[in-house]
Formats: C-alpha cells, sequence, structure tokens
C-alpha cells in the first residue's frame, strides 16, 4: 500500500475548464484501500471577489478515489497540523499553503499570484 492510515494528505481536484471551482482538501487518513482513502479534514474552495481560498468551517469526511486521474495527491509531513493549516501569499507573489509555522508549500498555478 502506497498511503497509511493516518497520514495527512493535500488533496488538489483538478479543474476541467477554466471557470471550474477551484477546490483543495486537507485531511488525515482514517482508512485507506488499493482504490479509496476515508479522510478527515477540511475543504478549501477559491473565493474570486477575495482572490483567496476560504476553508470551510466544519470538519469533515470524504472519500476520494485513488484512481481518479482529476486528484493530485500531496502527502503532507506528519508534523503539520491540519487545524491551522490554511493559504497565504509569499514574498515572491506565490499562494503557498502554510502551517504558520515551519511548513510551506508553493500551490500557484502558474507561479506567481497574479
Amino acid at each position: 500500500m502506497v498511503l497509511s492510515k493516518g497520514e495527512k494528505l493535500l488533496i488538489i481536484r483538478r479543474r476541467l475548464f477554466e471557470k471550474d471551482m477551484r477546490r483543495h482538501f486537507v485531511g488525515e487518513i482514517e482508512e485507506v484501500s488499493a482504490e479509496l482513502i476515508r479522510i478527515k479534514g477540511y475543504g478549501f474552495v477559491f473565493d474570486e471577489t477575495a482572490n483567496d481560498f476560504k476553508r470551510r468551517s466544519k470538519l469533515q469526511i470524504n472519500i476520494f478515489s485513488l484512481v481518479d486521474a482529476g486528484n493530485s495527491i500531496i502527502v503532507l509531513p506528519e508534523e503539520v497540523d491540519i487545524e491551522t493549516i490554511g493559504y497565504s501569499v509569499n514574498e515572491k507573489g506565490q499562494r503557498i499553503i502554510t502551517d504558520g509555522k515551519s511548513y510551506n508549500l508553493q500551490v500557484s498555478e502558474f507561479g506567481v499570484n497574479v
């Protein structure tokens, strides 16, 4: 098995069209099989008026496919606290996901936040 219970993930749902909603999910795996994961965490949706990702307030449990090419899955370090994870813009103008401590990952689609 490539993924294990307890691992933390960032799942980015790929857009098929430019106007498709940008959705991300950050959470911890509760169960995993060869094709599916059950993950507990928070959804993020891009708010075009604020030009930023907004976190949904409620903790939720989602099931994602591991064989769906529409899901881009990134394994996060175990020390990342999903309760504090959020989006920001770094000094280079790039959108990052950060825990506000030591973890930062650049997630801008084109490298620079426009």
